[in-house]
C-alpha cells in the first residue's frame, strides 16, 4: 500500500494560473494522470472555455516540495455581468464579488482535487491554505467562496464554525456489474426493459435518423451542437444562480475533436442535427456529459434521449469501467435505468472565516 504524503503538516505554497495566459504549471501533468481527472481539467481545455467565459476559471495549485498536492478550479464571479465575454487577464475588481469552486462543464463533479497519496486527514489543511491564499489574492473585495458539487468526503473538510454545508441536489450514478448492454437492460424493470428494446429496434429500422458515434469528432457543426446544448440547458438544466457561461461554438470546436470526448449524434434525412450526446473518457468513471436535443414540435424524435444511455452503457460495458455517471437532471427517469442517487452537497464560506 503507498504511504501517504504527510501534505497537511509541511511546507506548501498556493500558485494561481491563468490558463489564458500562464503556462501549464509546473508538474501539472503528471497530477492530472495521478489524480485520474476528467478531461475538463485538461489545462488547454481549461484556457479554451476562460476565453469566451463570462467567469473564467483559474487554475489554483498547492504543492509541496514533491510536488502539486491539491487542485481548485476557481471562478471570480461578479454581480453585473457583460452580456458574453470575460474581463481581460489581469483585470483587477473593484465592485464586491465572490468565488466559486467548481467544474462549469462537469455535472456532479466538484472543483477540486487531491494528489492520491494526501491523507484524508490532510485534506481539511490543504483546503485552508487554499482559502487563506485566495483571499490574499483576490483582495477586500472577496466576499467569500461557494463550493459546488461536493461529495460526502469533501463537504466534511468543509465544515466549521461560521461556515453553510447543506445537500442540494444529486449526481446519477450506474454501477457497472455487466457484461453487455443487453445485461443491463435485462436488469431493469419490465416496462422500461421493454421500451429500450423498442427504441432500439426503432432507431435502427428508422431511415429517417441517422446515428453516429465516436471520439475525435471532425465533421459536426459546433454551432448546431452548442445550440441543442443551451436549449437542454434552458429547459431542464438550469442552476440557482447560475455563472455558468453559454457554450460557445468556439469551444465545442477544439473540444469535441479531443480523443477523450466522445460524441453521439442522431441526424434527420435532411442534415438537421437532431439530438448530441458528449461523454468523457474516463479509466473508472466515464461521465454522460451534455445531452441537446431538438423538441419534437419543432422537427425533433421522441425517445433518442433512452436510445442514447444504450449507446453509453454499450460503451461502458466494453470498457469494464467501474461506473457511469449522468449529471444531475431527471432523477426520477434515471432511477428507472438502475442509476442510483449520489448526494450533493455545497458549501459556502464567508470572507471572515476563510482559511479558518
Amino acid at each position: 500500500m503507498p504511504a501517504t504524503r504527510d501534505a497537511g503538516r509541511a511546507h506548501v505554497k498556493t500558485g494561481f494560473h491563468d490558463p489564458r495566459t500562464d503556462p501549464v504549471p509546473v508538474g501539472w501533468p503528471e497530477f492530472f494522470r495521478a489524480a485520474r481527472l476528467h478531461p475538463v481539467w485538461d489545462y488547454d481545455v481549461m484556457g479554451l472555455d476562460a476565453w469566451t467565459a463570462r467567469n473564467p476559471p483559474v487554475l489554483a495549485t498547492v504543492s509541496d516540495g514533491a510536488g502539486i498536492v491539491a487542485a481548485f478550479s476557481v471562478l471570480v464571479c461578479r454581480p453585473r455581468l457583460r452580456h458574453r465575454f470575460a474581463p481581460t487577464p489581469g483585470h483587477r475588481l473593484l465592485r464586491p464579488f465572490w468565488a466559486e469552486v467548481c467544474q462549469p462543464w462537469l455535472s456532479g463533479y466538484p472543483g477540486l482535487a487531491f494528489a492520491p497519496e494526501v491523507a484524508a486527514a490532510d485534506r481539511r489543511p490543504l483546503i485552508r491554505e487554499f482559502e487563506r491564499s485566495l483571499r490574499r489574492r483576490l483582495g477586500p473585495g472577496l466576499l467569500g467562496v461557494l463550493y459546488r458539487a461536493l461529495g460526502q468526503d469533501f463537504a466534511q473538510d468543509l465544515q466549521g464554525r461560521g461556515r453553510l454545508v447543506k445537500a442540494v441536489d444529486s449526481v446519477a450514478v450506474l454501477e457497472n456489474r455487466f457484461a453487455s448492454e443487453d445485461e443491463w437492460i435485462a436488469s431493469l424493470p419490465k416496462s422500461r426493459r421493454g421500451g429500450l428494446r423498442r427504441q432500439r429496434r426503432r432507431i435502427a429500422d428508422d431511415p429517417g435518423v441517422v446515428v453516429a458515434g465516436g471520439a475525435g469528432r471532425e465533421d459536426l457543426d459546433s454551432a448546431e451542437v452548442a445550440t441543442l446544448i443551451q436549449g437542454h440547458r434552458d429547459r431542464h438544466g438550469k442552476l440557482p444562480l447560475d455563472t455558468r457561461t453559454p457554450p460557445s461554438a468556439a469551444f465545442l470546436h477544439r473540444f469535441l475533436r479531443r480523443p477523450d470526448v466522445h460524441t453521439l449524434t442522431y441526424t434527420g434525412a435532411d442534415g438537421r442535427l437532431l439530438a448530441v450526446n458528449t461523454l468523457l473518457d474516463h479509466p473508472d468513471s466515464p461521465a454522460k456529459q451534455h445531452w441537446g436535443t431538438l423538441p419534437v414540435d419543432e422537427g425533433g424524435r421522441q425517445g433518442l434521449l433512452f436510445d442514447s444511455y444504450i449507446h453509453a452503457m454499450r460503451y461502458a460495458t466494453r470498457r469494464g469501467v467501474k461506473e457511469l455517471t449522468a449529471g444531475r437532471g431527471l432523477p426520477e427517469l434515471k432511477a428507472t435505468l438502475g442509476f442510483r442517487a449520489r448526494p450533493v452537497y455545497s458549501a459556502a464560506v464567508p470572507r471572515p472565516v476563510l482559511g479558518w
